[in-house]
């Protein structure tokens, strides 16, 4: 497989490029002072080195971040599997507004320049679209870009979401929109997303380059040989239905023992995310009596709580504690860091 192409159709911010001239930009952006150009840059940079890898940190939501090495043989796979899941085909546009320091930002730019789109870089900021009057037909958000650009999505064809889950509450104002949003699971170590299904529904559809299976834990075991030659086990629990369709259920390392009931915070997190206009979560935290008790953590100044917040919950799916945070501690993807929350 040839790695150092440039597919003819390729524009970046509407201009065409041989590998000499879109080297030398990369090496202006990266003595520059916008951190999202010197980053880009310095991808640019590594994709046409004489390395068959580039190197990543991962995004350290359940532990401390690290270096990884991603063939760029798998990464030019995996940008092929997503353009044709989605069929966003040669000489679509698309808009980069994710930091390329993330495996999220690399694939966008790495599967414009192998499939051939027309890619706009732009910051990555809170509202990606502000004062945006272009149609793109192919955009990747994390889930605050999205929640911040509701009203401009009618600029968008394809969403795709990643990065951290959907909640129920930013799920219920996509159905409002004409745009075709789809939410991924993935990893860095899957080369970004191995899996996606449209906001509302329940179960993921898995890309044509991998299968899934469970271990005895119950938790989700990924095959894609083409961008990873070992099992991907990770700690997400939940249930099969084929070896390409799934239902995601929660992290295993979350679940709570309380008491001796076992209870799945996500699964508590979805019946209360109607009655809660903040960022939150549920979480454990010793007690004496139950060995650990459920806590509802809520970004926000402490106000009173309305009566029937805890209605569509189970006996013991109700928090016997409630704290409040003025600002969550989370990944540089934006993915709240639970254990650093919980006073």
């Amino acid at each position: 497989m040839e790695l150092n192409y440039i597919h003819s159709n390729f524009r970046l911010n509407g201009n065409s490029y041989t590998i000499e001239e879109l080297i030398a930009l990369a090496k202006e952006w990266e003595l520059g002072t916008q951190e999202y150009l010197v980053d880009l840059g310095r991808l640019i940079i590594e994709w046409f080195n004489t390395n068959d890898y580039v190197s990543l940190t991962t995004s350290g939501t359940t532990g401390p971040p690290k270096i990884i090495h991603l063939k760029k043989e798998a990464m030019i796979c995996s940008a092929k599997a997503t353009a044709s899941f989605f069929e966003i085909t040669t000489g679509s546009t698309a808009l980069l507004c994710m930091s390329t320091k993330f495996v999220g930002g690399k694939l966008m730019f790495i599967r414009s320049l192998i499939v051939g789109w027309s890619l706009d870089v732009k910051e990555p900021t809170a509202r990606p679209l502000d004062k945006n009057t272009k149609l793109y037909d192919f955009v990747a958000m994390v889930p605050m870009q999205v929640e911040n650009s509701i009203e401009e999505l009618k600029k968008v064809k394809t969403l795709i979401i990643g990065g951290a889950k959907v909640n129920q509450s930013l799920a219920d104002k996509l159905k409002q929109v004409t745009t075709k949003v789809y939410e991924t699971y993935g990893m860095t170590e899957t080369i970004t997303h191995i899996a996606a299904k449209r906001v509302g529904v329940a179960s993921f559809s898995v890309l044509s380059h991998a299968t899934v299976s469970q271990d005895d834990r119950g938790c989700l075991v990924i095959s894609a040989p083409t961008v990873n030659p070992e099992l991907v086990i990770t700690n997400d629990l939940v249930e099969i239905i084929n070896n390409k369709e799934f239902k995601w259920l929660g992290r295993v390392d979350n679940v709570i023992n309380s008491g001796g009931v076992k209870l799945f915070p996500e699964q508590i997190e979805e019946k209360l995310s109607k009655r809660i206009p903040y960022r939150f979560f549920v979480a454990s935290k010793e007690d004496t009596y139950l060995g650990n008790k459920l806590v509802l953590v809520i970004e926000s100044e402490q106000y009173t709580l309305p009566n029937d917040i805890y209605a569509e919950l189970g006996k013991y799916e109700k928090p016997r504690e409630v704290q409040f945070v003025s600002k969550f501690v989370e990944t540089e993807t934006g993915k709240i860091i639970r254990k650093k929350n919980i006073q």
